[in-house]
């Protein structure tokens, strides 16, 4: 039963760096000059924070810290992208 539980932790953690890997390459590969870019950014980082979570709720003695980023974190990302929109300044 344990090599069970360790090959599923071993697949999620290597689908997690993949995750984040594709991510990194996304975030590399858009340029500044587009409209919009902090909202396509904050997408693909919440891909890789929800790998990171993956990552922390297989591990052991990590589920709690796993859970609590599970809940902050699209929090904090909805925040940063609330306050890039309505900080931005109004060219009309």
């Amino acid at each position: 039963m344990d090599d069970i539980i360790t090959l599923i932790r071993s697949a999620v953690m290597i689908i997690s760096a993949i995750l984040i890997v594709l991510t990194a390459i996304g975030l590399l590969r858009y340029k500044d000059d587009k409209n919009k870019i902090l909202y396509a950014r904050v997408h693909m980082l919440g891909v890789a924070d929800m790998a990171c979570i993956l990552a922390l709720i297989v591990l052991p003695n990590t589920y709690y810290l796993g859970i609590i980023y599970l809940f902050l974190t699209p929090l904090a990302s909805h925040a940063i992208a609330n306050a890039y929109y309505y900080g931005e300044e109004k060219n009309d």
